[in-house]
C-alpha cells in the first residue's frame, strides 16, 4: 500500500485505557490503596461508629436542653428583633449544662485543690464498677449469640447471696469479704446457668426465661426480706438486711473521704479475665464460634449445648459481680429488694456501646457512670431535668443500632467495600509509518 492511500495515523496524546488493558499500570498504587483500604474500614468501623453516636446523642441532648430551657424559650419570643439574645442564652444554657456534667463526673475546677477537685471523677468509677460488671457479662452472652436481659434477677441473687454471708457469718478478716464475694457469684451463676441449662435441654428461649426469672428472683428476694431470720433486720418491720460486718466490705480505695471501694478492682480483674477468655482459651473459642454459626459449630465438633450452659454461668457470675459490689461496697448499711437500680438494663446499652467487647465495655460502663455523676450536678447547677440524660442514653443506644444511618450522616465508607474504580488514563506513544 503506497503512503498516499495509507490511512492518516492517529497525532500521540493520551488514550484512555481500561484497568486490564496490558500496557495499563500495574502495582505502582498498592501500597496506596491498601491503605486507603485501611483508613476506610477504620473510620467506617465500629469503634468510630461508638464514638460518633455517643456525639450525635450529645448533640440532641444539647437540642433539648434549650428547648426546656426558660431563659431561652423568653428570648425565643423576640427572636426576628434580637436574634443575638437567642443564640447567647442558648450558649449559656447548653454549654453551662455540659459544663456542669463535666465538672460533676470529671473534675470540679470550683473546689479548691487538687484532692478535692477529683472526686467527682471516683464518684464515676463507683457509679460505673457495678455497670461495668454486669456489662461484662451481657457481652459475654452476646458474642455466644444469647441474649441475657436477665441481670436483675441475677443481681438480686447475689446480693442475697452475698449479703446474707456478709452480714450472718462470723469469718476472719479478710476471709470474710472473700466467703462474701464467693457466695455472690456462686449464686449469679447458678441463677444464669438454669437459664443456659433450660435452652441447651428444652431449646426454651433465653429472652423468655430471663425475663420470668427476673420476677422470680424478685419475689423471693422479698419474701426473704419480709421474713425475719431470713434476710430481715431482727426487730424491724422494714423489707431491709442488717448492715454488712465490717469484716465483709470492700475497704477504700483513696481513703474514708472518697466513695470509691476495692470492688472498682474486681471489674478490671474480670475485664481482664474475659479479655483473656475470649480472645486467649479454648473456651472463648468455641463460645465465638457458637455465636458465629451455632450449626457450623456443632458440625466442627463442638458441643453446643455445653457451650450455652457454660457461658450462661459465667455470665450469670459476672452479672452477680454487679450485685455483689452493690451490697459490699456501695449500700453496706443494709439494703432492699431495689439494690439493683435498674442496672441489669442499664447493662445492656453499655454492651452494645461496647460492641462486646471486654474493654470497650469498660470505657462504655465508664461514660454512663459519668453520665450518672455528672447527671445530678447538671439537675441541681443548672435546672436541667435529669431526664434528659436518659434520653441521651437511649439515643445512643438508638444510633449504634443503626450505623447506617451514622455512616450517613457523617457520609462514612462502609468497611470492606473497595471504592468505585475509575477507567485508568495511560499515555501511549503512538507513531506514524
Amino acid at each position: 500500500m503506497s503512503d498516499s492511500t495509507r490511512p492518516p495515523a492517529e497525532p500521540a496524546g493520551a488514550v484512555a485505557a481500561p484497568a486490564d488493558h496490558p500496557d495499563a499500570p500495574r502495582g505502582q498504587d498498592a501500597g496506596s490503596e491498601r491503605w486507603s483500604q485501611a483508613m476506610r474500614d477504620i473510620v467506617g468501623g465500629s469503634a468510630a461508629i461508638s464514638v460518633l453516636a455517643v456525639f450525635l446523642a450529645l448533640v440532641v441532648g444539647a437540642i433539648l436542653i434549650a428547648l426546656t430551657d426558660e431563659p431561652v424559650q423568653k428570648a425565643s419570643g423576640y427572636l426576628f428583633a434580637r436574634p443575638g439574645d437567642m443564640f447567647a442564652a442558648v450558649w449559656d444554657s447548653v454549654s453551662g449544662a455540659y459544663s456542669a456534667l463535666f465538672q460533676g463526673s470529671i473534675y470540679n475546677f470550683r473546689r479548691p485543690g487538687f484532692a478535692a477537685g477529683i472526686r467527682p471523677l471516683t464518684e464515676t468509677l463507683t457509679f460505673a464498677t457495678p455497670l461495668i460488671a454486669a456489662g461484662l457479662g451481657v457481652g459475654l452472652a452476646f458474642r455466644v449469640g444469647m441474649f441475657n436481659i436477665g441481670g436483675r434477677g441475677q443481681m438480686l441473687i447475689a446480693a442475697a447471696s452475698a449479703g446474707w454471708v456478709a452480714f450472718a457469718v462470723d469469718l476472719p478478716a479478710g476471709i470474710h469479704l472473700i466467703v462474701a464475694v464467693l457466695a455472690g457469684l456462686v449464686g449469679g451463676a447458678l441463677w444464669g446457668g438454669i437459664v443456659g441449662l433450660l435452652k441447651a435441654r428444652t431449646g426454651a428461649h433465653e429472652v423468655i426465661v430471663t425475663i420470668m426469672l427476673n420476677f422470680v428472683a424478685l419475689y423471693l428476694v422479698s419474701y426473704l426480706l419480709r421474713t425475719p431470720g431470713l434476710l430481715q433486720e431482727p426487730g424491724s418491720s422494714n423489707p431491709q438486711t442488717p448492715p454488712m460486718k465490717p469484716t465483709a466490705v470492700f475497704p477504700d480505695l483513696l481513703g474514708p473521704t472518697y466513695n470509691l471501694h476495692a470492688g472498682f478492682l474486681t471489674v478490671v480483674a474480670a475485664t481482664i479475665f474475659v479479655w483473656w477468655l475470649l480472645s486467649r482459651s479454648n473456651l472463648g473459642f468455641q463460645f465465638r464460634a457458637v455465636g458465629e454459626n451455632p450449626n457450623a459449630a456443632r458440625v466442627a465438633g463442638i458441643n453446643v449445648q455445653s457451650v450455652y450452659v457454660s457461658a450462661m454461668l459465667i455470665s450469670g457470675g459476672l452479672v452477680g459481680l454487679a450485685g455483689i459490689n452493690q451490697v459490699l461496697g456501695t449500700v453496706t448499711t443494709g439494703f432492699g429488694a431495689g439494690i439493683d437500680a435498674n442496672i441489669g438494663f442499664d447493662a445492656i446499652t453499655v454492651a452494645l456501646l461496647g460492641r462486646s467487647r471486654p474493654w470497650g465495655i469498660f470505657f462504655a460502663g465508664v461514660l454512663f457512670g459519668a453520665f450518672k455523676a455528672g447527671g445530678f450536678s447538671m439537675q441541681a447547677a443548672e435546672g436541667v431535668p435529669i431526664d434528659i440524660v436518659l434520653v441521651v442514653q437511649s439515643l445512643i443506644v438508638l444510633f449504634i443500632a443503626a450505623p447506617p444511618l451514622v455512616r450517613a450522616i457523617f457520609r462514612l465508607p462502609t468497611p470492606g467495600t473497595k471504592p468505585r474504580s475509575r477507567p485508568t488514563v495511560v499515555k501511549k506513544e503512538v507513531t506514524a509509518g
